[in-house]
This record gives C-alpha cells, sequence and structure tokens, in this order.
C-alpha cells in the first residue's frame, strides 16, 4: 500500500518554531538562534561530528529557553497563536489523509506538533516529532544567571561563514573562533551543569531519526520503502529523502534549499500546497512511473481545470525532475522562492 511521509515545517507550515521561540522568548533571539543553526550546519555537513544529529540546534537553545521560563504550556500556547500554514494546506491534508495513509515526521517540538493537528484536524497518532517536556526540568538561580551572561555573549561573536565550505580548513579565521567557542559552551560548559541532562535527554528528531521513522510508519502500514513518497525541504531531511529514494520511492523536495535537492528525485516549486495534492494522489493511484511521466510532460497532463488553477497561483508551480545539469539553476529557483513563502530569515536557514 502506497503512503505519503511529509515534513511539516515547509511543505505544511510556515512557521520556524524554534526559531519563534527564541525571537518571542530571548533577548536577541533572532541572531542567538541563527547563529546556532550554522554552527549546527557546520557540526552535520562539514566535519560529520561521531553520532551527531543535524538539527540539534533545538536540544542546544532549550537551557536558554527553560531560563527564560518557557514551560509546556506556554509553548503550546504561543504554538497554536503563531501558526502559519502554507496556502491550500490547512483544507487540502485533510482530505488527502482520508484516501491516502500519511505520516507527518517533523523535526519541530511535539507541543507545536500538537497545535497543528488540533488546527487542521490531523490525527496526532500519525505523527513524528522531537519529544519535549520542559517542566521536568529545575534550574538553580545561579544557573539562569550563567545562562543569561552566556546568551549575552553568543550573539556577540562573529558569524559562522559556512555557504560553499566543504571542510573546516576552508572557513575564515573569524569562523573557526567561534565555533571554538561554541564547542567549549556546548560540549564542556553547559553539559557540567544540571540543566546539561537537556542536551543530553531531548533527542531532536532530525536527519537519521527522520529516516528511522519512515522505517517504523511502513511497519505500521505493511508498505514497503518503494511503496513511500517523502517530501521535504531541508538539512533535516536529508537522509529521509535518501532513504526513500534509493529504494525506488518518491523523494520530493518542496521548496527546498541545496541540500534537500540534492537528496531528491522531484523538485516542487511552489506557493501553494496543491501540486503535492496531485502529485500524491498520482502516486497512490498510479505508482512512481507514471507520476514521473506526468512530471517530464509538465502541466500538459493535469486536467483543464487543474492546470487553470495552477496558473491562477502567482507565480506558477514548477514541477521538475532533478538532475545535475540544471541543479545549480534549480537552487536558485527553489530557493528564491522559500525565501518568499517563508521570510528571508527563515528561509535562509539550514
Amino acid at each position: 500500500m502506497r503512503q505519503l511521509c511529509i515534513d511539516c515545517e515547509g511543505p505544511i507550515t510556515k512557521n520556524d518554531n524554534a526559531l519563534e521561540l527564541c525571537q518571542h522568548f530571548l533577548a536577541r533571539g533572532g541572531e542567538f538562534f541563527s547563529l546556532i543553526s550554522r554552527y549546527d550546519d557546520f557540526l552535520a555537513c562539514i566535519v560529520r561530528k561521531k553520532g551527531y544529529r543535524a538539527g540539534n540546534t533545538l536540544s542546544f537553545i532549550l537551557p536558554f529557553l527553560k531560563a527564560a521560563s518557557l514551560s509546556n504550556k506556554k509553548a503550546l500556547d504561543f504554538s497554536r497563536q503563531s501558526l502559519l500554514l502554507v496556502s491550500g494546506a490547512e483544507k487540502i491534508l485533510p482530505r488527502l489523509a482520508k484516501k491516502i495513509p500519511i505520516f507527518i515526521i517533523s523535526t519541530s517540538y511535539r507541543p507545536y506538533i500538537q497545535a497543528l493537528c488540533h488546527r487542521i484536524k490531523f490525527p496526532f497518532r500519525n505523527t513524528y516529532s522531537t519529544y519535549l517536556d520542559l517542566d521536568k526540568y529545575h534550574l538553580s538561580p545561579e544557573e539562569v544567571k550563567r545562562l543569561n551572561q552566556l546568551l549575552d555573549e553568543v550573539p556577540r561573536l562573529p558569524s559562522i561563514e559556512v555557504s560553499g565550505v566543504k571542510k573546516e580548513a576552508d572557513l575564515s579565521a573569524s569562523s573557526r573562533k567561534t565555533i571554538k567557542r561554541l564547542d567549549e559552551i556546548f560540549f564542556r560548559e553547559i553539559p557540567r551543569m544540571s540543566c546539561g541532562r537537556m542536551l543530553e535527554e531531548v533527542k531532536p528528531l532530525g536527519g537519521e531519526e527522520k529516516a528511522k521513522a519512515i522505517l517504523d510508519s511502513v511497519r505500521k502500514t505493511g508498505s514497503a520503502l518503494s511503496e513511500v513518497m517523502y517530501i521535504g525541504d531541508s538539512i533535516t531531511d536529508v537522509q529521509a529523502l535518501e532513504l526513500v529514494r534509493e529504494a525506488g520511492g518518491v523523494a520530493i523536495s518542496f521548496n527546498g534549499n541545496h541540500y534537500a535537492l540534492r537528496a531528491a528525485g522531484i523538485a516542487c516549486i511552489s506557493p501553494h500546497f496543491l501540486p503535492l495534492k496531485i502529485l500524491a494522489e498520482i502516486f497512490y493511484r498510479e505508482g512512481k512511473g507514471e507520476l514521473e511521466k506526468m512530471v517530464r510532460g509538465g502541466l500538459r497532463n493535469i486536467g483543464g481545470k487543474v492546470r487553470e488553477k495552477f496558473y491562477s497561483f502567482e507565480p506558477p508551480p514548477e514541477l521538475e525532475i532533478i538532475n545535475e545539469n540544471d541543479l545549480e539553476a534549480l537552487i536558485l529557483k527553489s530557493e528564491s522562492m522559500r525565501k518568499q513563502l517563508r521570510g528571508e530569515e527563515i528561509g535562509g536557514l539550514g
């Protein structure tokens, strides 16, 4: 039985919930999060630190959020109030879930996924996310004071420039200096504090964990990996996209960045959720071969009313089989739409 596995932030929602929590609850939280996110990219993709998973930014920021008195209830309330959906997703996804087995596989914190499921009436049991229980942790006044000192220091560090960098030696001196300081903070100082438990116990569902979630979902449905369509958009989706593509399934980048596009087989660039519905329905009814045939034929193979709807969007959606010859041009178009849809700050994150 064919099924759809889909990331949340990007394909379904426009938010970056972790960034927005930092912006709302922490002083200079946006700058703080962006620097930690680049550090995450460095650890995951440049030095490939042993045992490290992409998306670990979500554990690094937790002691600071806890020091700012973030609780489970506050995280859930904030997520409900700030939820922004990709056009069409709120109506289309629940209807699609009545026809096709669908699993949401997200690095996002669980309260955010709970807020989404409540909003769109999607079954929470068909989701995977980063488990979080902030209320189980208690910080001493001394730790809160030290974490606030670090929160003041980190955004003042030089930026880490990882774009186009393939190995650590290619980094600028200022980037290496910042990485050295962040290594001290996150792998030596905080682990010695009681709040270091948060870094150890909270395991973000990114990278390899998303691939494991797909394997768990096919066990539940009795499907094979070749019967999976996976839709993602960022660095945390790379292993999931590769797993599905290499097994003969369909791996789709939706307004993806360069990480996702290099791992996917099909690119969908769109301001609206509708193309994902069309792709999922064709895959479910007719399989990968017919889906790829439709994509190669462009909008000529899509029914008149749907084609007319596509052209009503600005800009119109684009569907392409990814190949090395046009990959760089495709990355430019996809990342441009990503920033247009989600904003420059979120769109520029890994």
